[in-house]
Parts: C-alpha cells; structure tokens; sequence
C-alpha cells in the first residue's frame, strides 16, 4: 500500500510518501480503506516527539480518517464490508496512523460515518469536534444557560467549541480578529471581541459582569492571570493547547472564588469518552452543523508539505489530504 511515513521522530521534512507492507487486523481489529486523512496540530506533536508516545517503525503518520470497510475481524461485530466508517485516535500509544491507503482500526475506536455526510468534509472537523466536546462537557461540565468564553474561536477547534457550546444552550464570548467578528456570530457566538484588543478583559466583564462559568483559549497563550480574574464563582478554565506555555496562577484568587483549572489532552481519552464524543459529532455531521469554513485538497504524497505548513500556522483552512481517487480534483 501507499503510505506517508516516518523512520524516526523529527521535522516534517523526514516524511516519506511510499510503499509499505499491507497490515493485517486482528480479531477486535477492523481493516479500512483510507478515503481521506487530515492533519491537525497534534501530528505534528507526535511526529516531532513534543508529544512523548511509543510510535512502532516504520510509523505512519496521522490520526483522522474517513474511509470504508474491507474486513473486520471476529471480534469486531456490527461492522461489514462496504460500511462508511471514520476514527480519529490512531497514530499514538503504539498504533500505527491514518495516512495509508489502508489503516487497522480497534473496533472500539471506529464509528459509522452518517448517511448522506460528505466524507472529505467530515475527516476535517472530527478532531476538533471531538476535541470541542471533552472540553466543554467531559472537562468542562457545562450546561445550558452557563456562558462560555473561547479564545481563538475562529479557528478549528475554536469553532467547533463555538458551535458545540451554543447547541447545548450555553451563551458564547468569542475573542477572534476582527475580519473573523461575522464567522464567529454565523457558527452561534453572542457577542465577539478582538483578541488584540488592550482592554479585552473589561469588555469580557462588560458582557458577563457577573464572569464566565468555562474559559477556554485555544491559542495556547494561557495567561491565567487574566483568566482567573474572569471566572465567575466556581467558574472552570480547561486548558487545551500549549504544550510549551508557562504561565502565573493567581492561585489564592482562584482558590477564593471556588474556581478550578483542568488540563486535557484528547490522546488522553478514553474509548468511552472518544465515543460519547463520537455521537455528539455524529449528530451534528448528520444535521449539517459540524463542516471546515475552508478547506484544501491534496495528494497522499504531499503530507510532508501539509505538516510544515500546519507548524508554520493555518487561519481556518483544513488540509484534505485523498488516498484513493475521487471524483473531486485536487485543488490547490
């Protein structure tokens, strides 16, 4: 088959586009042929060894995946050849990744993609999908009439965030630039705030006096100082992106007001978690309100260009890359 692959941890550039023995599944194990992969922030973490996991080399590279059935093994029931199937934690913690022609999959990692759900839409919003969902409700434990402020929340993950919390009923503070101000409010956000803006905290208070119940910035900044000063009683800041941050915590202020701080990190959750996610997502794929503002199409040989330029930083747009021919072209 044809992979994208790596022989050691390191810089995108040591990304191989190649042949690679066909792998087998196991019993609980399910084999899909890859429609499309993407790549988020998290791969690269992975490929260049921020993120310390056991990778087996020749390592394929990639989490997400989009794709259909071509076996499943005797304890992997209630899948069959031909079924329009999607994961989003492979590539870690020993399992070989998404970017090949064909991928094993753990039975308990696998969900059936919606009737009618474009795949190549699909594989670009079920990390941040997912990723938005545990934040929110696994870690966050918000709830309907709560009032959530998301930093960066015109990214992809800041919009999934954006939409998943405005459909549970919560209201939205986003913080975005100021040519993002309309996305933000179409994906569910009250009220937007330029994220540059020197008085940005006393316009959050200026919105929500009373503080935000869930802080969430995505940028990876994680300026808890600030943050802190804006949760309201038993407020909640989850941590959720940057690995490298350090920052101050006002801790007799947090402690004061009955507030908490969680860290999470998505390759940390359980299969159990990944599925309760996996239908929060699946319901909103199936209801159309879970799709990338932008995205990019591009060849399985390209995934070294793909992850240099998700390192180098991406507004909004989701690389697509294909792994079988489609009636779409590639389009740069």
């Amino acid at each position: 088959m044809q992979a994208a692959y790596v022989t050691a941890r390191g810089p995108a550039d040591l990304i191989r586009h190649g042949t690679l023995p066909a792998p087998r599944p196991g019993p609980t194990d399910v084999l899909v042929r890859t429609t499309a992969t993407t790549v988020n922030p998290v791969d690269t973490l992975v490929r260049s060894g921020v993120f310390d996991t056991p990778l087996p080399f020749p390592f394929v590279v990639g989490r997400d995946l989009v794709g259909t059935v071509v076996e499943a093994g005797p304890g992997a029931p209630g899948f069959a050849p031909g079924d329009r199937v999607w994961c989003n934690s492979l590539g870690h913690e020993g399992r070989q990744g998404a970017a090949a022609e064909l991928a094993v999959v753990p039975c308990d990692r696998l969900y059936r993609l919606p009737p009618d759900v474009d795949p190549l839409n699909a594989v670009t919003v079920l990390h941040p999908g997912a990723t938005a969902y545990l934040a929110l409700f696994t870690h966050g434990g918000l709830t309907a009439g709560r009032t959530v402020l998301v930093g960066g929340a015109a990214g992809s993950v800041g919009s999934c965030l954006v939409t998943l919390a405005a459909a549970a009923g919560a209201r939205v503070i986003a913080t975005a630039r100021p040519q993002d101000h309309a996305y933000c409010t179409s994906r569910g956000a009250s009220a937007v705030v330029d994220y540059r803006a020197p008085d940005l905290a006393d316009q959050v208070r200026g919105l929500s006096p009373r503080g935000v119940d869930l802080h969430l910035d995505t940028s990876g900044g994680n300026d808890l100082r600030t943050a802190v000063g804006l949760l309201a009683p038993r407020g909640r800041i989850v941590l959720l992106a940057g690995a490298g941050s350090e920052s101050l915590l006002p801790a007799g202020a947090l402690y004061l007001n009955d507030g908490s701080v969680a860290g999470f990190v998505i390759s940390h959750a359980t299969t159990a978690e990944l599925a309760e996610a996996a239908g929060a997502v699946n319901r909103l794929l199936a209801e159309g309100a879970l799709f990338p503002r932008e995205r990019e199409l591009l060849p399985l040989s390209a995934t070294a260009e793909a992850h240099a330029r998700v390192e180098q930083g991406l507004h909004g747009r989701r690389l697509v890359l294909l792994t079988e021919a489609t009636p779409t072209a590639y389009a740069r």
